[in-house]
C-alpha cells in the first residue's frame, strides 16, 4: 500500500486571507489534502512575524509541501531554510527571493503605492496587475472583495516588505527540491526573479505557464497538475 501524498500547505498572496485558493483546491486530485494559512488582516506585521505564524501552522512531523504564492514566497523560503521536520518540497508561484522591483521603478513604487492603494480598485488596475485582460466576472469580483477586506495600511506595509525583501541567504540554506512556477504574462514579477532563484539553487525546476500574476486563480487546473507532477517526483 502506497504512502499518502504529503499535505499541501498553501501560503497566500498579498491579501493574506487565503480566500482566493478555492478554485485551485477544487482542481487538486483527491489524493491531496490542502491546508491554508492566513495572516491577520488588520495588523501590519513584518515578514519575520509572518514566518512565525506559518511555522506554528506546519503539520510536523507529517510529510508536507509548502506552496507559496507571490508575497508569501520569501516566507516559505525562510521556513524551508529552518529545515522543519516533514518538509519534502517547496513550490514558489510568481515568486522571488529578493525585491522583484529594482532601481528607479522601486523608488517609484515606494512613493506612489500608498496613494494608489487608497483609491477604489478599478477593473483596469486589477486586470493589468493581477488577473489579466479576460478574467471571469466571478474571479474579478472575488479578487476585489478579498483585497478590499484587508486594511489598506496592512496592504501598504506588505508592499514595503516586498520592495525591501532579500532572503537569498536563507535560500542558500534550503536543501529540498524546489519548483518555481512563473506566469508568462506576469506584470509584477518578471523572469529575472525565477532566474535568480535558479542561479542560487541550480537544481530548481522552473515551469512557465501562460497567465497573469494570479496564476493559481486564473489557471487552477494547469497549476494543480504541475504541482501534482512535482510532488509525484518526490514520492
Amino acid at each position: 500500500m502506497s504512502a499518502p501524498a504529503p499535505k499541501l500547505i498553501l501560503l497566500p498572496g498579498l491579501d493574506g486571507t487565503a480566500k482566493l485558493f478555492s478554485d485551485f483546491i477544487a482542481a487538486l486530485a483527491p489524493e491531496f489534502e490542502a491546508l491554508t494559512v492566513a495572516y491577520p488582516p488588520d495588523r501590519c506585521l513584518p515578514y519575520a512575524d509572518l514566518v512565525a505564524i506559518v511555522q506554528s501552522n506546519l503539520p510536523t512531523p507529517e510529510p508536507f509541501i509548502l506552496v507559496a504564492e507571490s508575497f508569501s514566497t520569501p516566507i516559505a523560503i525562510q521556513c524551508a531554510a529552518m529545515h522543519p521536520q516533514g518538509l519534502k518540497g517547496l513550490v514558489l508561484c510568481s515568486g522571488f527571493a529578493s525585491s522583484p522591483v529594482l532601481g528607479a521603478r522601486r523608488l517609484a513604487y515606494s512613493l506612489l503605492t500608498p496613494g494608489l492603494l487608497r483609491m477604489p480598485l478599478s477593473d483596469f488596475a486589477l486586470k493589468t496587475a493581477l488577473v489579466g485582460p479576460t478574467p471571469s466576472p466571478e474571479l474579478l469580483l472575488a479578487v476585489r472583495n478579498t483585497v478590499s477586506s484587508v486594511n489598506t495600511d496592512v496592504i501598504i506595509a506588505r508592499v514595503r516588505e516586498v520592495l525591501n525583501c532579500d532572503v537569498r541567504a536563507f535560500l542558500a540554506q534550503v536543501c529540498i527540491p524546489i519548483l518555481c512556477i512563473r506566469a508568462k504574462q506576469d506584470r509584477l514579477v518578471s523572469s529575472r526573479s525565477s532566474e535568480e532563484i535558479r542561479r542560487l539553487k541550480p537544481r530548481t525546476a522552473v515551469v512557465e505557464m501562460a497567465g497573469p500574476h494570479l496564476l493559481l486563480q486564473r489557471e487552477p487546473q494547469a497549476t494543480a497538475k504541475g504541482i501534482a507532477e512535482f510532488v509525484h517526483m518526490l514520492t
